[in-house]
């Protein structure tokens, strides 16, 4: 999800670039999702549980320290997003030009941090866990979705407030709202 999030910010920073009209709420809208469930969910697991395991086998102590600055840095960022695209703030210069610097560096950040998560930190998590530990990690998250989510967690929330497939489905709104939905629209001719 965080790349389509990525993909809807670097649209509307392309439309705002070539002056053309882009309503506030495709960033707002955009930054809630984000703050929802790729702070206050994924990334807090990330902190609370796979991190440690890392920090505690002394195993890429480096990059874990460079993904906890950046993910509070990433939560700044969302903050000015969403304080700045506010619809009396966003209809300001000033409240634009606040909404793309966080959303450029929010984009600079994310692409390598989410790069490095998946290719380094990710793959390595087999090497600091064992297969044990990894399936008890599983049911620890599990229980964090109910702590989140409620007793039925992830799949309660698609009922209630947002759950996963939901939010994708949002997502994929805001992209249609600016006409970057159709995936083949992207393929070189």
């Amino acid at each position: 999800m965080l790349n389509r999030v990525l993909l809807v910010y670097e649209e509307g920073l392309r439309r705002l670039a070539a002056k053309e009209d882009v309503p506030p709420d495709v960033f707002h809208t955009t930054a809630t999702l984000v703050r929802t469930f790729v702070e206050d969910y994924h990334e807090r697991l990330e902190e609370n549980f796979i991190f440690p395991a890392f920090e505690k086998q002394k195993k890429l102590t480096d990059l874990v320290k460079v993904l906890r600055k950046q993910h509070d840095a990433g939560r700044e960022l969302t903050a000015v997003i969403l304080r700045e695209s506010a619809d009396n703030r966003f209809k300001t210069e000033d409240g634009r030009k606040a909404v793309v610097a966080a959303c450029e560096a929010f984009i600079r950040m994310y692409r390598p941090h989410e790069a490095r998560e998946d290719t380094v930190l990710f793959p390595a998590l087999h090497k600091v866990l064992s297969a044990k530990e990894i399936k008890n990690l599983g049911e620890q998250f599990e229980k964090e979705e109910d702590k989140l989510f409620g007793e039925e967690g992830f799949e309660k929330v698609v009922d209630q407030v947002a759950g996963f497939e939901k939010v994708v489905a949002q997502v994929a709104a805001i992209e249609k709202k600016l006409g970057i939905h159709d995936l083949a629209q992207f393929t070189p001719k």
